[in-house]
């Protein structure tokens, strides 16, 4: 007899691997130099750059007009909480720990990366918030992002 037969729940299979985010980059080179020298990441000659979980594939444009960082987004007043979205475009959240935002942003800092947004807080939905920016060599912007209950 199966699991279900026994009356037995059973997970549903999991179809979707982990996600990782393909960046056009105007210059592969400097890119690959910035991920590893000021982000810590493992890079690879393919344009892997990787550190914990915050994985991405660099790849050369085919011109500089295809590098296209994303614009702020609209706000929104249908948000489950009272929050109406981003200031700054995002174009990737790096998901942290509360503290841990402080001691990586202080690491990055001291290897020269462009913090575009300094640390701010704010809360939603019962929920503390913590987020900074980093912006990579193409204006791609890395959001830190942290949250806890308030």
């Amino acid at each position: 007899m199966d699991q279900q037969t026994m009356g037995m729940q059973t997970e549903p299979k999991k179809l979707l691997g982990k996600s990782i985010q393909v960046r056009l980059v105007s210059d592969l080179k400097q890119s690959q130099l910035f991920y590893r020298d000021m982000l810590g990441c493992q890079v690879d000659d393919w344009g892997h750059a990787e550190r914990d979980g915050m994985i991405f594939i660099l790849q050369q444009a085919a011109s500089p007009e295809d590098v296209k960082p994303n614009a702020v987004s609209a706000k929104r007043r249908n948000y489950p909480t009272e929050w109406e979205g981003p200031e700054h475009g995002w174009d990737t959240f790096v998901h942290m720990e509360w503290g841990d935002l402080d001691i990586y942003l202080e690491e990055v800092r001291s290897r020269g990366a462009n913090v575009a947004a300094e640390p701010y807080t704010g809360s939603h939905g019962g929920f503390e918030f913590k987020n900074a920016c980093l912006l990579d060599p193409d204006g791609y912007s890395i959001v830190l992002g942290a949250m806890r209950r308030a």
